[in-house]
């Protein structure tokens, strides 16, 4: 078997199923060459500050996509709010809360009135220089979004020849690697729950591209030729509003789309869009995207209660509630970030709190019982892992840095000074991490 979501006929494979070659020195999507945050023989640095940085780079507009890697270049999605609006858009309409204004739900914004460009960016991975900027699109989001999203969260992929970008209700798009539009696509307009604001990521296998469309509207997940935006096969959904970017995973003579849901954990067969198996048990919001190891998938969620599982990637039809199921855990589960499996570990939070728990991937029994991460209140990145330390970045701008392993060892606390919301990408000697303003590249010399 053989875990990822990114175009396989790139790499070689071992007969293990262990990526080499260009996936061990790029970092392609969302989540890193086999989406489950970790970067193959990676050496980066465990300390640093924001002094200490080979480069930084101020970013422009506002995102928490997180940055992908593919040999010199770095590639990034961003919203910049501009000074213009539309024709009668000067004033937010009577219905929408005050800036600032808290309804049951959190901390809402006016509507948007100013006209947001949303852009893809190039970055000379040496130097920290911009190499393009292609503006895609511009619209006025019809969404504020929480107070916490942006107008550009969902991360892009790359196959080192295209760049896809997806911006939800304002496009999905193909470029090469100058920044050129090779093609574009209009999906629609998503409604999110509470008016939320967007962010899931597509995924990659081959040559399809996967993209789930979960909503307050009329569901769907959708296969496109990912060379030309042709629709393969197109499924409703019956769920509400996810921000989880789907799974894709090879299992016997199947390539399985794995999706989180409240409703169900759902299985699609990549060839033809049929269900394969479902799965309930989920809380709501889902947003964590799910993990393999071997045989079996792990989908956890974390909103207003927990859940953890692990789901056999050969289950047939539904299996919710039965023996089927090789572990639950209702004590565990994060929010926003997506915990990582690393050597058959999974750390993750609990909510988005910074109360973590490591658990054995295939049992579900607890190797690190629940352990406060000083330093950090909360965290939207996913955690990410190499050279045996796992590396964990909250809200503030703090990553620590942990050893590997069945005990808590902290071995440093990086303060970067900027809030952080992004996921770090690791590749090689290096992390790159994504402030709410900044591009910071720091290097391991050593």
């Amino acid at each position: 078997m053989l875990p990822f979501a990114i175009i396989a006929s790139c790499w070689t494979v071992s007969c293990s199923g262990v990526l080499i070659d260009d996936a061990e020195k790029n970092w392609p999507q969302f989540r890193g060459p086999a989406g489950n945050g970790v970067a193959l023989n990676a050496n980066p640095p465990t300390e640093w500050t924001a002094d200490s940085a080979k480069w930084s780079v101020e970013i422009p507009g506002k995102g928490s996509a997180s940055p992908v890697v593919w040999d010199d270049k770095i590639i990034l999605l961003t919203a910049v709010e501009t000074d213009r609006k539309e024709p009668g858009a000067e004033e937010a309409t009577p219905d929408e809360p005050e800036e600032g204004r808290r309804s049951r739900f959190g901390r809402r914004r006016s509507k948007p009135t100013n006209i947001n460009e949303f852009c893809v960016l190039c970055i000379d991975r040496n130097t920290g220089k911009e190499l393009w900027r292609t503006k895609v699109n511009e619209a006025v989001p019809h969404e504020s979004g929480h107070s916490t999203n942006t107008q550009s969260s969902g991360s892009p992929l790359t196959d080192g020849k295209h760049i896809w970008a997806s911006f939800n209700s304002f496009g999905l798009f193909c470029l090469d690697m100058d920044g050129n539009i090779k093609w574009e696509r209009q999906l629609g307009t998503m409604s999110t729950r509470n008016g939320f604001g967007e962010g899931a990521t597509p995924a990659l296998y081959g040559d399809t591209l996967v993209v789930n469309w979960d909503h307050e509207g009329q569901s769907f997940i959708e296969a496109m030729d990912a060379k030309t935006g042709k629709t393969k096969w197109k499924k409703d959904r019956d769920e509400k509003t996810t921000w989880s970017t789907p799974l894709i995973a090879e299992f016997g003579d199947q390539v399985q789309v794995v999706t989180n849901g409240t409703t169900r954990v759902r299985s699609y067969d990549l060839a033809n869009g049929n269900l394969i198996w479902e799965c309930g048990g989920q809380v709501g919001n889902p947003i964590p995207t799910p993990m393999v190891i071997d045989d079996m998938v792990i989908c956890m969620t974390g909103f207003r209660g927990n859940a953890a599982m692990g789901i056999p990637l050969g289950s047939k039809g539904d299996i919710t509630d039965s023996e089927k199921i090789t572990w639950v855990r209702n004590d565990i589960g994060p929010y926003v970030p997506t915990g990582v499996l690393y050597k058959g570990q999974i750390y993750s939070t609990k909510g988005s709190s910074s109360v973590m728990t490591a658990i054995d991937a295939k049992t579900g029994e607890t190797i690190i019982d629940e352990v406060r991460l000083d330093g950090i209140r909360s965290l939207y990145a996913s955690m990410v892992a190499a050279n045996d330390y796992i590396y964990i970045t909250g809200r503030k701008g703090n990553t620590l840095v942990l050893k590997h392993g069945d005990e808590m060892e902290i071995v440093a606390v990086n303060e970067l000074g900027e809030p952080v919301d992004a996921t770090p990408a690791i590749v090689g000697n290096e992390i790159f991490i994504r402030s709410d303003k900044h591009l910071f590249c720091f290097e391991n010399e050593k």
